[in-house]
Parts: structure tokens; sequence; C-alpha cells
């Protein structure tokens, strides 16, 4: 045999699967995972969760659209709107003590003026 030439067997490579679709979830898993990391939220972090935390960012955003696309509905409107998300954070206690800014409280006490 003047030269053996080589009979590589290409196997098909298997497709890779997201976490995000493993999951069933829209929310981007891996983007979760990276922001928890950069963030340090905790020296060791579980495989499950990020999937967990885009889980229930899902299911918030859901929510709130959903109750936001009823109350444009009841204003006969096609769109949802900023104004009808901010009537529905307005109108349910539970979601407004979440979305609450609590890193700056609103009676922060301004520094008096010296008299010259």
């Amino acid at each position: 045999m003047p030269g053996k030439k080589y009979s590589r067997s290409y196997k098909s490579k298997k497709q890779t699967i997201s976490r995000s679709t493993r999951a069933q979830l829209q929310f981007p898993v891996s983007h979760v995972d990276r922001f928890l990391r950069q963030g340090h939220y905790g020296q060791r972090l579980s495989s499950s969760t990020p999937v967990f935390l885009a889980g229930v960012l899902e299911y918030l955003t859901a929510k709130v659209l959903d109750l936001a696309g009823q109350e444009a509905h009841s204003n006969r409107k096609m769109r949802i709107t900023p104004e009808h998300v901010r009537k529905v954070l307005e109108k349910n206690r539970h979601l407004y003590s979440f979305f609450e800014d609590k890193a700056n409280p609103p009676d922060v006490k301004k520094p008096k003026k010296s008299k010259k």
C-alpha cells in the first residue's frame, strides 16, 4: 500500500441546549449567573441558583405585564404604557412593597445651612 489514507469518522456533534431552554424559561439563565458571580452575592453559588432566580424574575415580569394588560384593556387601550404599569404597582400593595426603593429613604434630612 503506497499510502494509507486516514478515514475520520465525523460524529455529528450534539447540539448544545441552553440552560434557559432546559428550564423552559424565556429569561437568560447565563446572564443571571454572570450577574450573580460578578456581584459577589455569595462565596459559592449552586448551579440551580441562577435558574431559580431567572424563574422568579420571569414570573414577576409576567405578573406585572398581565396586570398592566388588564389595566390597559379596562382603559380601552391596545398598548401597555408606563402609566399602566405604575397604576398596577400602586394598586397592588405586595408588588409596591417589592419594588419600592429601600436604599434611598425619602425622608433623608438635609444638612443645615451655616450662617455667615
